[in-house]
């Protein structure tokens, strides 16, 4: 990319522009650039004339023709050198590059579908993919066609991952999305996602619900915190206790009949139950 000086104006200093090189593949940007910096210095009326019924202007058509034949690639380069006219170079660079109507027209369906298909990938970062969705409205307008900002809103709205749903419902509910402009939408997205980062940085990650269930051992641990153990422990010399007094006789655990072991009990085996007793823990129901 080449640096091209730019003149003030009498006793103004001079200030470099870029000079974008056209490829196969950058014509929309390239256009883009090309047109602002040849607006900048004051030549753009000679490649596009206000008035094609004045003649433009030799000097400002010299400029504009050198601008743009050190904007373009050898190969471009060669096949335009010959015309003399920066309009003309241009128009033959317009329709090499966006096409006559039926091929704009093709273009236009290739890119609304691009446009359909478009959708936020898991883990891109929200500027990025709005930045895509804006690229796809600059091709829209190089190609003759129109991406209104009501139609960029609900791409965003509906290609968002589901952590920003609640901001979506929230939009959605109280401003007009036909309406609303599609940099505001950004602005609200993005600041509930930094809401909720730093909400979830301040907790140390998501909040759980609490949690009734527990493991068998982390209910017999309780259960002997407390002094209410139900089965027993056997010591070196044979006897048994309990687990919380010595001689106390409690629940069996299998069939739930109090004055006896589970170890001792002649009904069918049963698991353990995980969940708290009703008659022990009535704040549970």
């Amino acid at each position: 990319m080449a640096l091209v000086p730019h003149g003030g104006g009498a006793g103004g200093s001079a200030m470099p522009l870029f000079c974008p090189i056209l490829t196969r593949d950058n014509y929309t940007v390239w256009a883009i650039k090309v047109e602002a910096n040849l607006d900048v210095q004051g030549v753009w009326e000679a490649v596009v004339p206000e008035d094609s019924t004045v003649a433009v202007d030799p000097e400002k058509n010299k400029r504009a023709r050198a601008y743009l034949l050190g904007a373009l690639s050898e190969d471009i380069l060669l096949q335009v050198s010959s015309k003399k006219m920066a309009a003309a170079i241009w128009e033959c660079l317009k329709a090499r590059f966006v096409g006559a109507d039926r091929v704009k027209a093709a273009r236009l369906s290739t890119l609304r579908g691009e446009f359909d298909r478009l959708i936020m990938a898991d883990g891109e970062e929200l500027d990025i993919y709005a930045g895509k969705i804006g690229c796809m409205a600059a091709k829209f307008a190089s190609l003759g066609g129109t991406l209104s900002d009501a139609q960029m809103v609900k791409k965003l709205l509906d290609t968002v991952p589901d952590s920003l749903f609640a901001a979506v419902a929230g939009i959605e509910q109280f401003c007009d999305v036909e309406t609303i402009c599609f940099d505001d939408v950004l602005g609200r997205l993005k600041a509930f996602q930094e809401r909720t980062e730093r909400r979830k940085a301040a907790v140390g990650g998501e909040r759980r619900g609490d949690q009734l269930l527990l493991t068998a051992a982390q209910w017999e641990a309780r259960r002997r915190q407390r002094g209410g153990g139900h089965d027993h422990d056997d010591d070196d010399d044979g006897s048994s206790v309990a687990s919380g007094a010595k001689g106390r006789r409690g629940k069996c655990w299998n069939c739930g009949v109090r004055g006896h072991f589970s170890r001792d009990c002649r009904q069918p085996r049963k698991e353990k139950a995980l969940l708290a007793d009703v008659e022990d823990h009535p704040c549970l129901l």
